[in-house]
């Protein structure tokens, strides 16, 4: 039954391609406080190394959620009647100012922190995590499930831009923003700038799984060594939606052949219920590289899949500080 004071989506009555789009339908405002989770929009790629088009991921992804109903089809989680759920527009990044917007976003997820808010973020290039787990990963470093077809820990580029879209998780490191021995990236293949990408990860002691070892273990084996990773403490999930083949997920800046596939990758995140989230995003969404809107559709799908584990992680905990039973 629906909480009558939670807000809803649109009645299914009104046909899902009228009003503003919003996500999931969702009532739209900047009331925060009045929410338990937050959807926000990230419409930025000033970390994009080559094929831009990310900023345009959250209005896409918005449209595409018009087509998800309310109600999971494996757990029957309805996120709308186990937290109050809310889009909360974008965050107003500068695309000609890189630091700029990295500081826009920091102070806009650090309102929602103070608020209590769990954040599940739409981008924008995978730089976007940067500042969200800089206001998230403030007070204590976090765990992290990664799921990505890189690994995005290398120290700079063009020599010597340190911050794009592939070093957020270096910095994020160095930063104390996640404790490495709690983070495990899940779903990295492709070529190589070096034989040593990802030396940093390993000497700093994060778990690399490869696509290909996904493939040999199965789903259930790899997911199971990411929760015993993470363990009970809070931990941030970030999916960016190249990790998954792009036969899958063609509209992408950087797509990799040999990735999971639509089913797996929601497979994964149904694997997350139980776990301590404090938030999550799905990133690298391209709109001008995707075909029949097929990539903006999967990325919207895996956030609802994302938001049914929010929500639910959410009612455990309020639940577990009322001293209510499940």
């Amino acid at each position: 039954m629906s909480e009558p004071h939670n807000p809803q989506p649109q009645n299914g009555d009104i046909p899902r391609y009228t009003g503003l789009p919003t996500f999931f339908r969702l009532p739209f405002g900047a009331l925060s406080e009045a929410l338990d989770i937050g959807i926000v929009g990230v419409p930025w790629d000033g970390g994009t190394t080559n094929r831009a088009g990310t900023r345009h991921g959250p209005r896409e992804l918005r449209n595409a959620s018009s087509l998800i109903r309310r109600v999971h089809p494996v757990s029957l989680i309805s996120p709308y009647d186990l937290a109050r759920v809310g889009d909360l527009g974008d965050v107003g990044v500068n695309p000609m100012d890189l630091q700029d917007s990295l500081a826009k976003i920091e102070a806009f997820y650090q309102q929602l922190v103070s608020q209590q808010v769990l954040p599940l973020t739409a981008g924008g290039d995978h730089l976007t995590t940067l500042p969200i787990l800089r206001a998230l990963g403030k007070a204590q470093p976090l765990g992290l499930i990664h799921f990505d077809a890189h690994s995005d820990t290398n120290d700079s580029y063009f020599g010597h831009e340190r911050f794009t879209h592939g070093t957020p998780f270096r910095r994020a490191v160095e930063e104390g923003l996640i404790d490495p021995r709690r983070t495990v990236q899940i779903g990295i293949r492709g070529s190589l700038f070096s034989a040593h990408d990802h030396a940093f990860a390993a000497e700093c002691g994060i778990t690399v799984i490869p696509m290909e070892q996904v493939a040999a273990r199965g789903i259930d084996a790899v997911m199971q060594q990411a929760r015993q990773i993470v363990g009970d403490l809070p931990v941030y999930v970030s999916f960016d939606i190249d990790v998954l083949d792009p036969a899958f997920a063609p509209g992408t800046g950087t797509p990799e052949i040999g990735g999971l596939t639509s089913l797996q990758g929601q497979q994964c995140i149904r694997h997350l219920q139980g776990l301590h989230l404090v938030g999550a995003d799905v990133v690298e969404v391209s709109p001008p590289f995707d075909q029949g809107n097929l990539t903006s559709l999967t990325g919207a799908t895996m956030m609802f899949e994302l938001l049914c584990q929010l929500a639910d992680a959410r009612y455990r905990q309020s639940s577990q500080s009322t001293g209510v039973k499940l």
